[in-house]
C-alpha cells in the first residue's frame, strides 16, 4: 500500500503529534512507524495492548536486523506491536547513537514499508537535515509531508529544504517528486495563515504544496500524549488532522479487492457446510480500528 513520510526541517513543529493525529483518524488500515534517526518516544509514552510497556528491542531495531538478510514485507508485521487503543506501531531507536547504527539500511527500511500489504504506513521521520541515509527512505515513500509552523524563517527554511529534497530524490531515481506542507496553524486565523504559506511557496516555484492545516491545540495534543481526561475525539487537533487526513488519502491509489473466495462446494451427505478458510483462520482485518482515536479516549464507552 503507501508510505507517507512526516518530516519538518529544524526544530519540533509537532511532527510526532501530526504523524500520531493521522495514524489516529486514518480512515484505512495503518500502521505507525518511528523513523526518526536521532530517536523516538512511543515506547515512554503509551502503554502496550496488555497494559504493560512496548518493548523497545522489538521495532526498527528488530527489523533491521532481519533486513540485513534481505526480508519480504510481510515480515514486518513480526516487528510490530500494538498500543493500548489499538493503533499498529513499529517503534523506533530510543537514541541517536541507534539510528547511526542503520545507516546503511534505511533504505531498505523504507522499500519494506512502501509494499506493506494490507495497511498504509505513517512513518515519523523527525528533523531533516543535509542529504544523508534517512533520505534513502524518503526516497520510497508514495508521498512526503514537511510540516511548520507559519512563522517567515520556519517557512523559508522548509521552501529550501523541499528543494533539496527533491533534488535528492532525483539522483534516486524519483523524477518530479515534490512535498507536501502540512502548516500548524492558530484556529483564530486557521485559513489565513495556510494561504500564507502557501502563497510564500508559490511565489518561490518551490516543489512543494500545501495539503492542509493542523490546529495547534495544546489541549488536544496533551490528550495524544496520553495525559488523558477530555474528549480527544472532540478536539480541533483530531477535527484538523481528517481533513488532513482525506486530502492525503485523496491522491493514493485505491486498495485493490482481494480476489473472491470460492463458494465452498456441498457435501452429498446432508453434513454442514464448511465455512470458507479465511473465516477459519481469521486474518489482519483486526489489527487495526476505524478509527482508533475514539478508542483511545477513556471517556468513550469501551475506550482504553
Amino acid at each position: 500500500m503507501a508510505l507517507i513520510a512526516i518530516a519538518s526541517d529544524k526544530g519540533a513543529p509537532g511532527v510526532t503529534t501530526a504523524a500520531l493525529a493521522l495514524a489516529a483518524v486514518w480512515p484505512r488500515p495503518v500502521l505507525l512507524a518511528e523513523c526518526d534517526p536521532a530517536g523516538g518516544d512511543l515506547v515512554y509514552r503509551f502503554p502496550a495492548a496488555g497494559g504493560g510497556p512496548l518493548d523497545p528491542r522489538r521495532g526498527v531495531l528488530s527489523l533491521a536486523v532481519v533486513a540485513r538478510r534481505g526480508m519480504q514485507p510481510q515480515q514486518v508485521w513480526e516487528h510490530v506491536q500494538k498500543l493500548h487503543g489499538g493503533l499498529d506501531v513499529l517503534a523506533g531507536v530510543t537514541n541517536a547513537e541507534q539510528g547511526a547504527g542503520l545507516s546503511l539500511l534505511w533504505g531498505p527500511i523504507g522499500k519494506v514499508l512502501a509494499s506493506l500489504p494490507q495497511a498504509d504506513v505513517i512513518a515519523d521521520c523527525g528533523r531533516l537535515g543535509a542529504d544523508g541515509p534517512l533520505y534513502d527512505l524518503l526516497a520510497e515513500a508514495t508521498t512526503v509531508v514537511l510540516v511548520t509552523k507559519v512563522r517567515v524563517a520556519d517557512v523559508i527554511r522548509l521552501r529550501d529544504r523541499a528543494s533539496a529534497f527533491a533534488a535528492a530524490a532525483q539522483s534516486r531515481g524519483r523524477r518530479g517528486f515534490g512535498v507536501g506542507v502540512v502548516v500548524i496553524a492558530d484556529h483564530k486565523k486557521f485559513r489565513a495563515e495556510i494561504g500564507e504559506v502557501q502563497h510564500v511557496l508559490g511565489q518561490a516555484h518551490a516543489p512543494a504544496t500545501v495539503v492542509g492545516g493542523i490546529a495547534y491545540d495544546s489541549k488536544g495534543a496533551d490528550l495524544l500524549s496520553g495525559e488523558w481526561g477530555g474528549n480527544l475525539d472532540r478536539t480541533l487537533l483530531i477535527k484538523t488532522a481528517r481533513e488532513v487526513a482525506q486530502h492525503l488519502l485523496s491522491g493514493l491509489p485505491a486498495i485493490a479487492s482481494p480476489a473472491p473466495v470460492p463458494a465452498p462446494v456441498p457435501a452429498p451427505a446432508p453434513a454442514p457446510v464448511p465455512a470458507p478458510i479465511s473465516r477459519v483462520l481469521g486474518g489482519r482485518s483486526g489489527r487495526h480500528q476505524a478509527d482508533p482515536a475514539r478508542s483511545m479516549d477513556p471517556s468513550r464507552p469501551g475506550g482504553g
